[in-house]
């Protein structure tokens, strides 16, 4: 039976990810600041524990506990939307502490369980947007562009030791709580900057467009499947309708 160890597994992505190998008979490490066992269907194969990916200890404690894990995926992420005027250095540095850091101390961590083994599996989940910018979103788009070229630079540092490191990037998905968590970051630090606040509504409102393509959670899941079990998956693979549109 092989092992998964996935980051972020409170809601979106990550729970749906985690239900998704538990279905198909894989051991699932389900990872979350807090965790919350009952949000996964009880089974012999699942292990909840807590991650903070932004403390080294914490990161330390949960791969230990983990045990030997065969595939890593790093989900954990925060989003941000404002303009660069309106985004404190400690917002920006926030987001790349989470997004981007906390992916690099997952990874170095399970690296010497991997190397011994000659074997061993990245997965990272970035976002479409750094397929195609968009606006209000320069900052998080930043913190998640600069996962898929260190991952980009990583699966050639990687491969002599028999480990592989792959890509997924998902669209915008209004069903999870992923955006309003951003707006509600927004709110907390007083809202756009009045100069953008027309603009911004507009980008908003285009967002909220009934009927545009979208991505579910469950084809972030089918994509991080396919790249744990197809060796023909490339090394990004788009995940959601309008993230397959923008890669096409």
């Amino acid at each position: 039976m092989k092992t998964v160890l996935i980051t972020g597994c409170s809601s979106g992505f990550g729970l749906e990810t985690a239900r998704y190998f538990l279905e198909r008979g894989w051991k699932v490490v389900a990872t979350m600041r807090s965790p919350q066992a009952q949000l996964l269907p009880a089974s012999d194969h699942l292990v909840v524990l807590p991650l903070d990916v932004t403390d080294d200890e914490s990161v330390r404690f949960a791969v230990e506990a983990a045990g030997p894990i065969d595939v890593l995926v790093n989900n954990a992420g925060i989003g941000w939307l404002n303009a660069l005027e309106g985004t404190p250095t400690a917002v920006a540095r926030s987001l790349f502490e989470t997004n981007t850091l906390g992916t690099m101390r997952m990874i170095a961590a399970v690296l010497p369980q991997f190397r011994a083994r000659g074997a061993g599996l990245i997965i990272n989940v970035t976002s479409s947007v750094t397929l195609k910018p968009l606006p209000l979103l320069s900052a998080y788009t930043a913190s998640k562009a600069a996962v898929n070229a260190f991952t980009e630079s990583l699966a050639l540092e990687l491969a002599p030791f028999g480990i592989d490191v792959k890509i997924v990037l998902p669209g915008s998905a209004p069903e999870t709580s992923f955006g309003a968590a951003a707006l509600s970051r927004l709110k907390e630090q007083g809202g756009f900057p009045e100069a953008y606040n027309e603009f911004a509504q507009g980008v908003i409102g285009e967002m909220r467009t009934p009927g545009r393509p979208v991505t579910h959670s469950a084809d972030v899941a089918e994509a991080v499947w396919r790249a744990a079990n197809d060796p023909a998956a490339p090394l990004r693979i788009a995940a959601g309708a309008d993230a397959l549109a923008l890669a096409s």
